[in-house]
């Protein structure tokens, strides 16, 4: 086999045709990840189990946790903190707003974005909820909760032993 066999071009140097084109299985496995994508962006978040809302929930968040404090960040890009409410009740940390479409209606029309109304709950365990604090800065909502003190007692670190 010459290198050049390996060079995805064809005789006349136009870049070959899409391997889909001859493979009708490669074309039947996009088509279904394509139905899923759309079925899974119809169901909304709070329908879901917990584990499957993480996956498919907005907005997306990311945990972190020291000794301390726990602190939950969550991307919202194109919202201000006029857009977003915040709110801890009976161990949920509720994240909720609405982002509004900046379409002007004219022309053809496409797009990839997330627009409406979103939730994302979030169960909290062993913080000081009334000691809360929330912060935005460039679409990114930060909420740090301090732990309880019978949380960080709770807390007990295991040895691990090597043979």
């Amino acid at each position: 086999m010459a290198i050049r066999d390996l060079i995805p071009w064809s005789r006349n140097q136009e870049l070959a045709p899409p391997r889909e084109n001859f493979d009708p299985f490669l074309k039947l496995h996009r088509e279904m990840n394509r139905l899923f994508d759309d079925i899974f962006r119809g169901i909304s978040a709070t329908s879901l189990s917990p584990l499957m809302e993480g996956r498919f929930g907005w907005p997306k968040v990311e945990l972190s946790e020291t000794d301390k404090t726990l602190t939950i960040s969550a991307e919202l890009p194109g919202l201000t903190e006029k857009d977003v409410q915040v709110e801890i009740a009976n161990g949920v940390l509720t994240v909720r707003g609405e982002k509004k479409a900046e379409r002007n209606g004219e022309g053809r029309y496409f797009t990839e974005r997330y627009y409406g109304a979103f939730e994302r709950q979030i169960p909290l365990e062993g913080v000081e909820e009334d000691k809360a604090e929330a912060s935005f800065r460039n679409g990114v909502l930060t909420v740090s909760l301090p732990k309880s003190e019978k949380a960080r007692e709770g807390v007990k670190r295991i040895a691990i032993n090597t043979h």
